[in-house]
């Protein structure tokens, strides 16, 4: 597995990633999303399946995309037809692909759901032996190297638990964190234990990335996983021990809660909406973060504006391809009444707090 050879980004032709910095450059998982168009029926008796992006880390860049950010992923992908469907569907989103590896001798991994509305969505990962996003290695980020100039001047680097799970892009996680040197990093807890040969090993490793970071957010099964509790105001508590200045903790249909270092609480209430699939609706609720920490939007807006987005995803059946837009979620915000004394309402209903 670490000893998977690469291809490095912008080695073929040593172009820069752009003209600007990125606002954003996410590191993690991407993937093909085959989702079945029947629901609530068994894997088994699925008859057909549509062909989408996915992979946390691509959602986010995706769903960042669309709200103005400009993006890059920092990932892998295999050799092989879906890799390329994958680097033309991020170009077809306007999220940067220069920072995309092509690991040989891997194939892109294909991700299977089960549709069972509103709140039992079951997800099967075709990732073995080794997916190429698990092979990234520190050696891409060294030196003068398109990867390192992209995460070292990113305005925000958002990184996924996912990607420690398994070496060696749990050292490139590391590497890339080194480079920030005290910059924005933002820390998508992003929990799947079947990813992991020892669960047990994770909390340790999350308590050193959350010594980089500045935000943490996570669901409540996540925070636990990081913290210990997952009750969501301990574990905002804790989160902010670790010494970010933001912790954010997803509720599902109990909306959400973001708590900052200088002691601003914020409560978001569900927004009810017809759940089609909550997968990804986590990452719609990340890339609108993303926006609206980087434009310093008051944190009570972002983060109804974050329930929102995850929201629209939810009763959406894609991930990546279903992330909304800026007036799409302007419009189902101008629907809601903001209750007294709580950020106005959010996405508790839809899954926002789930997987993705």
């Amino acid at each position: 597995m670490g000893g998977a050879a690469v291809t490095s980004p912008g080695a073929a032709g040593g172009a820069a990633p752009g003209p600007a910095p990125y606002d954003v450059v996410t590191l993690g998982r991407v993937g093909v999303d085959l989702y079945p168009e029947q629901s609530g029926v068994p894997l088994a008796e699925v008859r057909s399946f549509a062909k989408y992006l996915g992979g946390t880390a691509a959602n986010v860049a995706v769903a960042g995309a669309r709200l103005g950010l400009r993006t890059a992923l920092l990932s892998g992908v295999g050799a092989d037809a879906f890799g390329e469907y994958v680097r033309g569907a991020l170009a077809g989103f306007g999220v940067g692909a220069e920072l995309l590896v092509t690991v040989p001798d891997t194939q892109t991994p294909v991700t299977f759901c089960e549709l069972f509305p509103p709140d039992d969505f079951p997800i099967h990962f075709y990732r073995r032996p080794v997916a190429p996003d698990q092979c990234l290695t520190p050696d891409l980020l060294a030196g003068p190297s398109v990867a390192a100039a992209a995460v070292r001047d990113a305005r925000a680097l958002w990184i996924t638990g996912s990607a420690l799970a398994v070496e060696p892009t749990r050292s490139a996680v590391f590497a890339a964190l080194q480079l920030r040197a005290g910059g924005e990093v933002w820390f998508d807890l992003d929990w799947r234990p079947v990813f992991w040969a020892d669960p047990g090993e994770a909390p340790a490793l999350y308590a050193r990335a959350l010594g980089h970071a500045t935000v943490a957010v996570g669901n409540r099964s996540e925070v636990e996983v990081a913290v210990g509790s997952a009750d969501p105001e301990t574990a905002a508590k804790l989160l902010l021990e670790r010494g970010v200045r933001t912790a954010v903790v997803k509720q599902g249909p109990a909306g959400a809660l973001a708590r900052t270092s200088a002691g601003e609480v914020c409560t978001a209430a569900p927004m009810p909406v017809k759940v089609v699939n909550g997968l990804g609706a986590g990452d719609a609720f990340g890339g609108a973060l993303c926006a609206g920490l980087l434009a310093g939007t008051p944190l009570p807006e972002v983060l109804r504006a974050a329930n929102a987005a995850g929201a629209i995803v939810a009763s959406r059946l894609a991930c990546a391809d279903a992330m909304p837009s800026r007036a799409e979620i302007d419009a189902m915000l101008s629907e809601q009444v903001p209750a007294p004394g709580a950020c106005p309402p959010g996405v508790g209903r839809t899954g926002a707090g789930g997987a993705s």
